[in-house]
């Protein structure tokens, strides 16, 4: 296959020339793979909905885990999820602006909330939402060169404490105010706080990387809860800038690839009564990037 991508218009590239009725040889996957970790984040539109197909293309990249939660896995396919409010909500309902929203989550990093994060993800749009059901990607390398040297200087060595957040009530930073007006059947694990670095390295590329995820950090490790709120929100608002982000606007059939590593991503929701049916596949993460904390140990910040 010829292949060749363009850039996109802020950050993150589209790969051009995949023919998803053709298999993807090594020397393909390798070039899909250098192209990943130099952008990350690839987009291939006209892929299609096979659930075949997405997991192929996934397997360039990586070894495939489940989704640790269950009740969002497909049946005959194990490895992928299907995000949808066809049978009904799985998660909470938020009103904005009066309009029951469903599918709305805020700037996060897949499984902050465990010690060994996924590498990465695959989304692939089966049924596009008619009204709403953007995602957008933040790239927070490119976000942490542009930090002043004093703020760089002031999060080198400190871990942020991160808690799994199922409802956005429980957000403490940048909370985007919806009023819950919708519940589920949805059982979800329970996870301990995490302690993670707020910055860190790439396991593969070396790149600094941050963790911020504004829907899971409940505050600083060890410092005082004023200081530490303050710090969050000042880097919070450094980081998430338009120049650091892209948003898709999707189409059917398109598949985008993100590295879980370096960036952040949110979906904006959409109606509760218009359908939207997206697959996913989940890249084994291979580097541990957070503790397990003792609740007692944890002070002013919890």
């Amino acid at each position: 296959m010829a292949l060749h991508t363009q850039p996109l218009p802020t950050i993150g590239m589209e790969v051009i020339g995949l023919d998803p009725g053709q298999p993807i040889d090594a020397a393909t996957a390798a070039q899909l793979r250098d192209w990943w970790y130099e952008a990350g984040v690839l987009v291939f539109r006209g892929i299609g909905t096979s659930a075949e197909a997405l997991l192929d293309l996934s397997r360039c990249f990586g070894e495939l885990e489940p989704h640790p939660i269950e009740q969002i896995r497909m049946p005959d396919y194990p490895e992928l999820i299907e995000l949808t409010n066809r049978d009904g909500p799985k998660g909470p309902v938020y009103a904005y602006d009066g309009v029951p929203t469903y599918g709305r989550i805020p700037w996060h990093t897949d499984l902050a909330f465990q010690p060994v994060p996924n590498a990465g993800a695959l989304l692939n749009m089966v049924h596009r939402a008619e009204q709403g059901g953007m995602t957008a990607w933040l790239d927070t390398t490119k976000a942490y060169e542009h930090l002043s040297d004093d703020l760089k200087q002031r999060i080198g060595g400190l871990e942020a404490r991160f808690e799994f957040c199922a409802d956005l009530g429980r957000m403490r930073f940048r909370n985007p105010g919806g009023t819950r007006v919708g519940t589920s059947s949805a059982k979800f694990p329970d996870y301990p706080p995490l302690a993670r670095p707020i910055v860190a390295r790439h396991p593969h590329t070396g790149q600094v990387v941050m963790n911020v995820c504004p829907l899971n950090i409940q505050g600083i490790v060890g410092m005082d809860e004023a200081d530490s709120d303050a710090l969050i929100n000042e880097l919070i608002d450094a980081v998430v800038q338009p120049q650091f982000i892209y948003e898709h606007d999707w189409a059917t059939n398109d598949i985008v690839l993100w590295d879980n590593y370096r960036m952040m991503h949110a979906a904006a929701g959409h109606p509760l009564d218009v359908l939207r049916i997206a697959r996913r596949s989940t890249l084994r993460g291979e580097a541990t990037m957070g503790r397990v904390l003792d609740t007692g140990a944890v002070g002013a910040a919890a």
